[in-house]
């Protein structure tokens, strides 16, 4: 089964931020691409839906101290 793929605008949805800071982090090495170019023409970059998945795990904290 082939990999789920999601454009820059769906994985900036997906954490409510910025395309721009989804840039930041493709550009940081903390998301991973797919470059889906044919030609020499514009990039087409899609995040594998898992590496966005994990992305959100890394990311993850649990609070220690219950709320009040």
């Amino acid at each position: 089964m082939a990999a789920r793929l999601l454009s820059i605008p769906a994985v900036a949805a997906a954490l409510d931020v910025d395309r721009r800071t989804v840039y930041r982090f493709i550009a940081a090495g903390e998301l991973p691409v797919v470059d889906l170019r044919t030609g020499t023409g514009r990039s087409r970059i899609r995040v594998p839906a898992a590496a966005l998945e994990e992305f959100i795990t890394s990311r993850s904290v649990t609070s220690s101290h219950p709320r009040r």
